[in-house]
């Protein structure tokens, strides 16, 4: 792992938790609850989406998209990232935790992502018109009153530009309406099998407030029980016992230092990763005149994550050994503004938004410390004033303050024309401030052989970097009936992207050489920052799309495309009076090659989409450790990713439904990824053919719904199982070895319920048989320091849960 764990600066302000619910009808037949969310759904079930920036049928668009609709989240009781991701088979994900993930498309990851000063994410993330996408962890928005999620595969570089190498995730909220009052509420309340109660309270509100305008208010509390145990243990450390030159009466030698044992009674407990999130939402739409509405809106979320959610098998199942406090506090607000109308009969939309977010963690960092001192002999402890060594158990602890400003400007010529245009203008400014401390608590007392400390007193080593991510571009997509039945697509992204990064980085010697070395005049890492870098560059992408509308219910196309990510600064590192420089790092390509076919047949009751792909990745971008285990980023060289993915869905009768999608993907370097060692010479670090981590190669959810008349009663039943493929953890040979792969594993979702006089009730068990799959494997440093001592990301354990929810 990096170095980034957050120190928390936080609002005090809640929402109150307004009385609504979810609805239960949707794309697919479903437990009716009232009215469909607005612009989800067309004719015969048929989703419409806004994938190309239009609003178009899921079945017309020549892009592999999996959209989830309103109705699909809520029948499959998604709340959080983790619960709509396993049910997107082209999407994977490593994480420490809730609000702590790094997301992927089509097995485009390293498994290197998530460092502050490192390279931008390889999938965009959109909240409607406007970008989320943050360095390092993806945003994790509670999903309540969202019409759909939808996941883009393959580059959406021409449309949707940065961070959108590998794919898209946008999650689209219901809208104001002007129609009619809506109201409603959802309560829920669950408990993990072997784990604490939990709940959710939930609701929203529409209320038209003249025929031209509308406010839509929307509120959540959610309170997820733990189910990892932090169980009593004591630990010693061996320490380098060092002889007093006497000898007791057996003439055996007498040391001055023994073992060191402690505990972590203070901070022992069972079912400790409790989650508490809150938040809400507002948006009011103003219809200027027929032609022009103005949409303001506004998002708060805050959310507070304890403990952990990896556990240890050393410690046993679903617990660990912690020894310091465990915390993530995540919040974040997005301010944005929609202007939509028309210029003559082209569509002209302008979205501008304000974004921030503060992350702040504190994690157990001890086992940096076990690693050294059961492997380095020669390790040295500090001491206090008599000569006594002092308590080496590390905290993790930092802050990061990201804002993100974005302003896009797009028109859109008529969607009747045989000649179709989408061109517009692109512009965001996003930044981090990070602030990491490596804290010995009892460094205040020590005699530290370097002076002065670092950040804070308690600091062996610390972080204060500041980076700034400018993006500038302009893009164009046109699209020209060749004849009724046969399209061709052309588009081209034109950018220019401008990085800088400062601030400092070191241990605690670091300033004193800096003194020494560049005759800094301060005497604070702040009077002597160390690193002030900046890197430019321009490029473009560009895609050329074929689609043959067979009939009216059968499409196939074939698509050619680019993606591209651009490159960045690295620290440098400097510790133990040695400095290790390196050079930024270059951009990255994707080449995509796609087949796809979108077919409906039996009178559109059976719905058939799929995708075979090739993409090839050039000059990977990569992080590594380098001195004392500091990560760096490099160009690894070049991978491919090949594969098969595709949905299916069948409506038998108006009552029974079968669904499934799933994704095969074939992901490894087709160069090998060549480093250097400690002394400067290059090594092969992953072989030539080394699988790329963290993606199966198989995943799929399958779902089955069964809806039928209980007397006046509406009642379903329905079963759902997610499998998913072993995965690789590491990209280089060393690591793997160290960490070792996933194995396979499946689950299985039951839920029922009714519905009646505009209420519903349903009944659900996720993961029945509690089984025990494993998402991702990590280390709290790098493999080659940690790895012995490596932690489990598990799927949710078994949870129980009833949910009640009315509409007014």
């Amino acid at each position: 792992m990096n170095d980034t764990v957050y120190r928390h600066r936080h609002m005090r302000a809640a929402y109150a938790a307004l009385i609504g619910s979810t609805m239960l009808a949707g794309a697919h037949p479903a437990l009716a609850q009232g009215p469909a969310p607005a612009v989800t759904t067309v004719d015969n079930g048929e989703i419409v989406v806004t994938a190309q920036k239009r609003s178009e049928s899921i079945q017309k668009v020549p892009i592999s998209i999996q959209a989830l609709t309103s109705a699909t989240l809520e029948q499959h009781q998604v709340q959080s990232f983790d619960d709509y991701v396993k049910l997107l088979p082209s999407v994977s994900f490593q994480t420490f935790g809730p609000g702590q993930s790094q997301l992927y498309f089509r097995g485009i990851s390293t498994g290197g992502d998530g460092l502050q000063s490192g390279p931008l994410p390889t999938a965009g993330v959109y909240i409607d018109e406007v970008p989320v996408t943050t360095i390092a962890n993806t945003v994790d928005i509670h999903v309540y009153d969202i019409a759909r999620v939808e996941a883009l595969s393959g580059p959406q570089g021409t449309l949707y530009g940065a961070s959108s190498l590998a794919g898209t995730l946008r999650l689209i909220t219901n809208k104001p309406s002007t129609k009619k009052f809506e109201a409603g509420y959802d309560l829920e309340l669950n408990k993990f099998g072997k784990g604490n109660v939990g709940g959710t309270a939930e609701g929203f509100v529409n209320v038209p407030i003249s025929s031209t305008a509308a406010v839509r208010l929307v509120g959540f509390y959610e309170k997820d029980g733990g189910f990892i145990d932090n169980t009593f243990a004591n630990r010693t450390y061996l320490r380098p016992n060092t002889s007093s030159g006497l000898v007791d009466e057996d003439n055996h030698p007498i040391v001055t230092n023994a073992p060191l044992t402690i505990n972590n009674g203070k901070f022992a407990k069972k079912n400790f990763n409790d989650v508490e999130t809150y938040g809400g939402r507002a948006a009011l739409k103003i219809d200027l005149d027929d032609s022009w509405t103005v949409t303001p809106a506004v998002i708060y979320q805050h959310q507070v994550a304890n403990g952990t959610f990896l556990y240890d098998p050393r410690a046993g199942d679903l617990e660990v050994h912690d020894f310091t406090p465990d915390q993530n506090r995540d919040q974040f607000y997005l301010a944005s503004m929609t202007v939509q109308g028309k210029i003559s009969d082209w569509d002209l939309t302008y979205a501008a938004s304000q974004f921030g977010r503060t992350v702040d963690n504190t994690q157990d960092y001890s086992y940096f410390n076990v690693a050294y001192d059961s492997t380095y002999t020669d390790y040295n402890y500090y001491k206090d004033a008599l000569g006594n060594d002092i308590d080496p158990t590390q905290t993790f602890h930092s802050h990061d303050r990201f804002t993100k400003m974005s302003h896009e400007l797009r028109v859109n010529s008529p969607a009747d024309n045989r000649f179709r245009v989408t061109a517009g203008l692109f512009y965001q400014r996003q930044t981090n401030r990070h602030v990491a401390d490596y804290i010995l608590p009892g460094l205040p007392n020590a005699v530290n052989p370097y002076s002065p400390p670092v950040g804070e007193p308690y600091d062996v080593f610390y972080t204060n970097i500041h980076r700034v991510d400018r993006d500038y571009a302009a893009f164009g997509e046109a699209s020209f009936d060749i004849l009724p039945h046969l399209t061709a697509t052309a588009g081209i992204r034109g950018f220019i992207a401008r990085n800088s990064l400062d601030g400092f980085s070191g241990g605690s010697g670091t300033v004193t050489r800096q003194i020494e070395l560049f005759g800094c005049t301060g005497t604070t890492a702040q009077q002597c920052p160390n690193i002030d870098k900046k890197y430019k560059e321009n490029g473009e992408t560009h895609k050329a799309n074929l689609t043959w509308q067979v009939d009216r219910d059968r499409m196939v196309y074939a698509t050619y495309s680019t993606g591209f990510r651009p490159g960045g600064n690295n620290r440098d590192a400097f510790a133990n009076n040695q400095l290790q420089s390196f050079p930024p790092f270059k951009a990255d390509t994707i080449t995509n090659y796609e087949l796809g076919w979108k077919t409906s047949w039996l009178d559109r009751t059976l719905r058939i989409n799929g995708a075979l792909f090739w993409e090839d990745w050039s000059k990977v971008q990569y992080s590594q450790p380098g001195l004392l285990g500091i990560y760096y980023t490099v160009n690894a060289g070049t991978a491919r990713s090949r594969g098969v993915e595709g949905d299916i869905n069948w409506t038998l009768q108006h009552h029974l439904t079968l669904s499934a999608a799933g994704t095969y993907v074939d992901a490894r370097l087709t160069k090998a990824f060549v480093g250097t060692n400690e002394a400067g010479n290059p090594v092969v670090l992953a072989p030539k053919g080394t699988r790329l981590p963290v993606q199966p190669r198989f995943k799929i959810a399958g779902t089955a719904r069964y809806d039928f008349d209980l007397g006046p009663k509406r009642a379903f039943l329905q079963g759902t199982v997610n499998h998913q493929g072993g995965t690789t953890s590491y990209l280089t040979t060393d690591g793997e070895a160290l960490l070792g792969p996933t194995k396979q594993f499946t689950t299985f979702d039951f839920s029922a319920g009714l519905s009646f006089n505009k209420m519903s009730v349903q009944f659900f068990i996720q993961n029945a048989f509690d089984k025990r799959g494993i998402l991702s494997k990590n280390s709290v440093c790098t493999p080659g320091i940690c790895g012995a001592y490596a932690r489990l990301y598990p799927v949710k354990p078994q949870l129980f849960g009833v949910k009640v929810g009315q509409r007014f």
